[in-house]
């Protein structure tokens, strides 16, 4: 591989070992890439030159994405792969430990972990040594508050984990539980210890004993549960929340004695795609495979009041009975009008049992409502929570089991009213 940044690459069998190398570190980043496909991208490159770098770029990526959230992985690793001529020392440097104050901390970007990891493997990652400096001191490392691997992975950021950290927090999201509680319904049965007298069944009892009342029959009020609705944002900026969350809604739908009477599943990026369907399918890669293929707007743009009204138009009297519980999962930068983003989030709201908005943008402290988009749905929703890591998916339960829980709904509406 050349130290240079351009591309240079003079003879057929050094091109060959370096698409197949390449095409081997895609596949260890998790696309699907055969040997067919290896041998497509040989031949493509061959007939189409690899003197121009965008050229050559959207060439390996013709034969080697098939899959809308792929292209993040393929950009990093490409970007790795052929164009930095620093690149081993910058795959280092975003694998191996930081010490605070030698080296300045710098959240890696989409995919990029996952790219240098596959790049890297097999390579031998060791620790470097400190050496002591020339007065004596010695730079320790206290590793007493150290918390197990799966307590770290239930706080890391989606966007940030890698693909082994992927892998095992999908596992770690198919155990999880999303409880409810069921609700009473004005329909009653009859109960032996039931609070309420039934008189009416007490008379027709009398009737066939000679209208004398032996007995006092009672009842008390059915128990139904209710229907869970989950509105998940596919665009761009929320590509890999979305991801993990349709995994924890697949979990949550295929679980036995969970209390959820049905659970409906719904995409929107810039359109609104209905994937309740896809979610009965027990495999999940399966489910989300098939749901992915329907959903043709992944990682495009954003039109949230526009799909709002299609749901409100036409799924809401179809799926919001029962007393229906709704999960929005978007990071509400919306470029419509706010006045009519506001008008169909009232809509839904008042559609809706309860009403509970996930944002993955609260996993930073500083945050503040100043999007146009955010103020115009905030005043709608009834509890306003972070959705951003298998942590923030399990407080769900607490927001469902506390009907007066705001989360963060409180405090920022302090601020727009302010």
């Amino acid at each position: 591989m050349s130290e240079h940044p351009s591309l240079d690459i003079p003879e057929t069998p050094r091109l060959t070992q370096n698409i197949t190398w390449f095409a081997r570190a895609l596949r260890k980043a998790g696309l699907p890439i055969g040997p067919g496909r290896v041998i497509d991208a040989i031949r493509a490159v061959e007939a189409a030159g690899f003197t121009d770098r965008q050229d050559f770029y959207w060439t390996l990526h013709a034969c080697f994405v098939s899959r809308p959230e792929h292209r993040a992985v393929f950009a990093q690793v490409f970007r790795l792969y052929w164009r930095d001529p620093q690149f081993m020392e910058h795959m280092m440097s975003m694998l191996l430990p930081m010490v605070r104050g030698v080296q300045e901390d710098r959240a890696a970007h989409a995919a990029e972990k996952r790219a240098a990891e596959a790049l890297l493997d097999g390579v031998e990652r060791a620790i470097p040594e400190l050496e002591q400096e020339e007065e004596g001191t010695e730079i320790e490392v206290d590793a007493s508050m150290t918390v197990s691997s799966e307590e770290r992975l239930r706080s890391l950021d989606f966007e940030q984990m890698s693909t082994e950290e992927v892998a095992a927090a999908k596992r770690m999201l198919a155990r999880l539980n999303l409880p409810v509680k069921p609700l009473k319904s004005r329909r009653t049965k009859p109960d032996l210890l039931g609070a309420q007298a039934d008189w009416r069944a007490t008379m027709r009892q009398a009737m066939r004993h000679g209208g004398e009342v032996n007995t006092l029959v009672r009842k008390s009020p059915r128990i139904r549960w209710p229907n869970l609705v989950v509105l998940c944002d596919i665009s761009g900026s929320m590509s890999h929340y979305s991801r993990m969350v349709l995994h924890f809604l697949h979990a949550v739908a295929n679980q036995k004695g969970a209390g959820w009477s049905k659970v409906y599943g719904f995409t929107f990026g810039t359109r609104l795609t209905n994937i309740s369907r896809h979610l009965a399918t027990r495999d999940v890669d399966v489910a989300l495979a098939a749901a992915g293929s329907e959903a043709q707007d992944w990682e495009g743009g954003t039109r949230i009041g526009e799909c709002l009204h299609d749901f409100n138009r036409d799924w809401s009297r179809r799926v919001m009975g029962q007393g229906a519980v709704v999960l929005l999962i978007t990071d509400g930068l919306d470029r419509g009008a706010p006045d009519d983003l506001a008008h169909e989030m009232q809509r839904l709201h008042l559609s809706a049992r309860r009403l509970i908005w996930l944002n993955p943008l609260l996993r930073w402290d500083g945050f503040a409502p100043r999007a146009q988009g955010i103020r115009a749905m905030l005043p709608h929703v009834d509890s306003f929570r972070a959705g951003h890591s298998i942590a923030s998916l399990e407080e769900l339960a607490l927001a469902l089991s506390r009907p007066d829980d705001m989360g963060e709904k409180a405090r920022l509406m302090r601020l727009i009213e302010a």
